[in-house]
């Protein structure tokens, strides 16, 4: 029977700053747990750390070196970097390993750990089973607490060049003149404000940079990608101001693993749009393996039904970028992603979702074709969508409650193919979620308040 991990989630260990799994004491036994579990592989073991921009993130970073200093790792920091500039550290500088202090998208008092392996992957689940087994032992020892906070550890500077390698690999694989475009960056107060700056004025763009003033709190505070409607409107109004016009406006999550868009008439391109219009680009020059693109079981049908214009087909994972990757490792992929904006190139050497990467690969798909990005995604018929959350008070597995699987199954007849369903648990709280897709909010959302009524009749929290 297979373990459940109970520190580890899909995107590394999570919570609130300073409450159990993420307090001064259990981060010190995460970075120990880590380091020995490294060392065993080799004595001489080496690790890059960086951190995004949250209040916390110092202090997590200094602990969780301690922690890993104590057996004899040796570290170095990149400072303030995004996720995926940890990630191409890790693989392309020989370090055996890449630690991430963020919560990406959560709000400034969470925070987490992610920690990738020497090949620039997120560790295997039975690799963070085993560094959790070695955590817990460490807490429930009788041996000497964990030592305070040390100025030997404390703080270590960022090394710029760090960050340079980072900037330079990802100004390297343009190859297209981007110095026309006009573009309005949102750096959402996070680590893309320590990067995107310089990565486009190093690549001659004209570009307009928002939320790049961080003070700890104000990480994906009414910015970034959680919020691109907000981009999408300071787009708009300059639409009147030859001046201010954009051509496109991009904008990033608190890790920058994720970008989202919005075309030059204020309208958001989400993480679909973006599948589309990147695996036609592929396609072109025959570097989509397989004529697949790897989307999410949320991934909306219109595109299901826009890429298979194009002869291209489109699988489904799980949601969550490493399932996605996952899939695409099974059949082969070079292009995954989700409707968030976290998409996955292999045609290079990414090795996860790149919010920095992904900006550059729209622009310069835009560059080459000469085509504003509303033209180049102007053929996705967006399905209306709903999600709706019920609270459930147990997840008994849906295919033992007749009343549930009725309800779907009346909605899959009337759908006829012309929409779909999908019904899950949430993976993390006592949630399940039911999506519909139809051709008419009327019938979607008639659809799914019968599948709605019929979960909270049998397990309605």
């Amino acid at each position: 029977m297979t373990q459940t991990r109970q520190l580890f989630g899909t995107d590394g260990i999570r919570g609130v700053a300073g409450e159990f799994p993420l307090t001064r004491d259990s981060v010190y036994w995460i970075g120990r747990a880590l380091g020995h579990d490294l060392v065993r592989a080799n004595a001489k073991a080496r690790v890059v750390i960086g951190q995004d921009t949250r209040n916390s993130s110092c202090w997590i970073a200094d602990r969780f070196l301690q922690g890993v200093m104590s057996v004899g790792v040796e570290t170095r920091s990149a400072g303030v970097i995004t996720t995926p500039g940890v990630a191409f550290l890790a693989r392309s500088q020989g370090f055996d390993a890449g630690v991430v202090i963020s919560a990406s998208h959560n709000p400034w008092t969470d925070n987490g750990i992610k920690i990738f392996s020497r090949d620039g992957y997120k560790l295997p689940d039975a690799r963070e089973l085993a560094i959790e087994k070695e955590i817990f032992a460490l807490l429930d020892s009788d041996q000497v607490p964990a030592p305070e906070s040390t100025s030997e550890a404390a703080s270590l500077p960022g090394e710029e060049g760090l960050r340079h390698a980072y900037v330079g690999w990802l100004a390297g694989g343009v190859t297209s003149d981007l110095s026309q475009l006009r573009v309005a960056v949102d750096c959402a107060n996070g680590a893309a404000a320590a990067e995107a700056p310089e990565l486009f004025r190093g690549l001659k763009i004209e570009a307009t940079i928002l939320h790049r003033e961080p003070d700890g709190q104000n990480i994906n505070e009414n910015c970034g990608a959680l919020h691109p409607e907000r981009l999408a409107r300071f787009v708009a109004e300059g639409r009147a101001n030859a001046q201010k016009r954009f051509d496109v406006g991009v904008t990033f999550d608190g890790d920058a693993d994720r970008a989202l868009f919005c075309d030059a008439e204020g309208r958001v391109v989400n993480g679909d749009a973006v599948l589309l219009l990147a695996a036609r680009e592929m396609q072109s020059r025959g570097a989509l393996a397989k004529g697949a693109v790897v989307a999410t079981t949320m991934s909306n049908m219109g595109l299901e039904l826009a890429l298979k214009r194009s002869g291209i087909q489109m699988l489904r994972a799980n949601v969550g970028d490493k399932y996605v990757l996952e899939e695409m490792q099974r059949v082969g992929a070079t292009l995954g992603g989700e409707q968030s904006g976290h998409i996955l190139f292999r045609d290079g050497d990414a090795t996860t979702g790149d919010g920095l990467l992904t900006a550059l690969r729209v622009l310069e798909v835009m560059a080459r074709t000469g085509k504003p990005l509303a033209d180049l995604v102007s053929d996705l018929k967006v399905f209306p969508q709903i999600i709706r959350n019920v609270r459930v008070r147990q997840k008994t597995p849906l295919a033992q409650i007749p009343a549930v699987q009725a309800a779907i199954a009346a909605a899959e007849r009337e759908l006829a193919g012309n929409g779909r369903v999908v019904v899950r648990y949430s993976g993390t709280e006592a949630l399940a979620r039911v999506m519909i897709e139809a051709e008419s909010k009327e019938q979607m959302n008639r659809l799914a308040e019968s599948i709605v009524a019929a979960i909270q009749s049998a397990l309605g929290a």
